[in-house]
């Protein structure tokens, strides 16, 4: 199927690209993972509508400093951001959420240049909508080309369009939900469909200390462990499994050879598992677990080495006064 395009308004397209032949479904995700040894569950799975509700809240606890300190940077830095390409700019956009912090960028774009299209990829084709229609009644001076869609399926379609030298935003430190090579795969795609001389707006958490890494992923009021326990909710839901949400604790750890926090859900008791409508029974020991998350952190080297092997180059680094967290400028060569 080809990507199909709805024009909502004069100022807002909406263009939905299918799913990938062959690509697995939510139920046969589910099944490989947990038959798989050791357990795992894709941590994608984690936004449905309470899930990405919980994230929301994750973001304004005072463990979890990612969202306030690289709003801190767009907020002091946001002024040169917008000018750093030396001539207007349109805006793509991977995972928009309510593209809040992106508000600030947007503003400061449209004081320079008076005009911005702006372009988010976004799984959930509601949110999409509804983001996009709010940033065009906030601004005149915006157009929305919006993709619904898997990130990795947008960008293989071909079908996002630009007029004009593009700034992409990949934010939130995302990248570091990917194991590398996922994410190299990603940025490769994404080099693909942008020119020479377009810019990645890249954030990324840093590399520090364990105590605050983990309390980051593991907050004493315990909103990340629901997050993280919703996902069980969710097969419930949608897959007629019988989990027992309660019955799996939720473990944090920080591997610092891998630069990694890996979240886990731990079986505080044996226990059997049904996933009705595909047919399938699991099994669980006592202390066994299923790996939900990894959260990669960065050094300003590995950033570099990214660059450098998805065909781009490092331009430059804005980091929060306390250096907990960094955006950086690649630049497509």
């Amino acid at each position: 199927m080809r990507p199909t395009a709805t024009a909502v308004s004069d100022r807002f397209e909406l263009i939905e690209v299918p799913r990938s032949q062959g690509a697995p479904s939510f139920a046969a995700d589910v099944v490989a993972g947990l038959r798989a040894s050791p357990k795992s569950l894709p941590a994608k799975y984690h936004y449905d509508d309470v899930g990405s509700a919980l994230f929301d809240a994750i973001t304004q606890l005072p463990e979890y400093y990612l969202t306030r300190a690289e709003t801190e940077i767009l907020r002091e830095w946001g002024w040169q951001i917008v000018r750093v390409l030396d001539e207007p700019i349109d805006f793509l956009e991977l995972g928009s959420g309510s593209a809040v912090k992106t508000r600030l960028l947007i503003e400061e774009a449209l004081r320079v240049q008076g005009r911005l299209r702006y372009s988010p990829i976004d799984i959930s084709t509601e949110a999409l909508r509804a983001s996009s229609l709010a940033l065009v009644d906030a601004h005149p001076g915006l157009s929305v080309r919006a993709y619904a869609g898997d990130y990795f399926d947008v960008l293989a379609s071909r079908a996002l369009r630009f007029e004009r030298r593009v700034l992409a935003m990949f934010m939130g430190s995302n990248v570091g939900n990917y194991e590398p090579a996922g994410a190299l795969r990603l940025l490769n795609l994404l080099g693909d469909a942008l020119r020479p001389g377009d810019g990645l707006l890249l954030g990324a958490d840093l590399k520090k200390d364990r105590a605050t890494l983990e309390l980051a992923y593991d907050d004493p009021a315990g909103v990340t462990a629901a997050f993280n326990r919703n996902v069980l909710a969710r097969i419930n839901r949608e897959l007629g499994a019988n989990f027992d949400p309660k019955g799996f604790a939720y473990v944090v750890e920080y591997d610092e050879a891998r630069g990694a926090v890996d979240s886990y859900l731990e079986a505080r008791k044996a226990a059997t598992v049904d996933v009705a409508s595909a047919g399938a029974r699991v099994s669980f020991a006592e202390g066994e677990r299923i790996h939900v998350e990894s959260a990669y952190k960065y050094a300003p080297e590995s950033i570099a080495r990214l660059a450098s092997a998805s065909g781009f180059r490092l331009a430059q680094t804005w980091n929060d006064r306390a250096r907990r967290f960094g955006v950086h400028l690649l630049v497509r060569e």
